[in-house]
């Protein structure tokens, strides 16, 4: 695969998650119940959240879990480990609140593009790879701190504003992180 092909494969992978983030925050603003299927104790801000944060700390680890074992650098393995040991806490916390609610997230929207970008991250290779994961991680961060904030200062239910206030200053860490990796891989290219 030619990577300039791979890299807009990539970049149009995250640009889906972004927009479909989108249009799911957008909705939940826009509608002032939360959809039938939504259990009756959460509004739709918070029914948009947890769809979206349920499927969102698995993704990291599995696609932490790839660059764990793919990334040519240590840097990006690092990173990747990261990912995988603080996302587990973030996905066990989360499911606290969620038994504890009797809740079961609806996460159908975003599933397709998530599978969708852990099968690309599977065929990627060698440096193809670890610019598709850092760019990935990049835009997947800002997406993410984008909904946690949402969650924050729109959301109804007090246990999952708390989640969203203890996690989003880890998912800003980890977005300043991949910045950095980001940029320092670009800096490498131009050599």
């Amino acid at each position: 695969m030619k990577p300039i092909y791979a890299a807009a494969r990539i970049a149009g992978l995250g640009l889906t998650c972004v927009l479909l983030w989108s249009a799911g925050t957008a909705a939940a603003m826009a509608q002032t119940t939360a959809p039938p299927e939504a259990p009756a104790t959460l509004n739709a801000i918070d029914f948009n959240f947890v769809g979206q944060a349920n499927l969102g700390a698995p993704f990291q680890i599995d696609s932490g879990r790839l660059a764990e074992t793919k990334a040519t650098s240590a840097a990006i393995r690092g990173y990747a480990h990261l990912m995988v040991t603080t996302h587990i806490p973030v996905v066990d916390a989360l499911n606290v609140i969620l038994r504890k609610k009797n809740i079961t997230p609806s996460n159908t929207l975003l599933h397709g593009a998530y599978d969708a970008m852990i099968f690309t991250l599977e065929a990627d290779h060698r440096t193809a790879f670890d610019r598709n994961y850092v760019n990935g991680q990049v835009e997947y961060q800002k997406g993410n701190a984008a909904l946690f904030e949402q969650e924050i200062q729109n959301g109804a239910d007090p246990d999952l504003k708390e989640f969203a206030r203890q996690t989003l200053p880890k998912i800003v860490d980890h977005l300043h992180r991949a910045e950095k990796l980001a940029a320092d891989a670009g800096r490498l290219a131009a050599k």
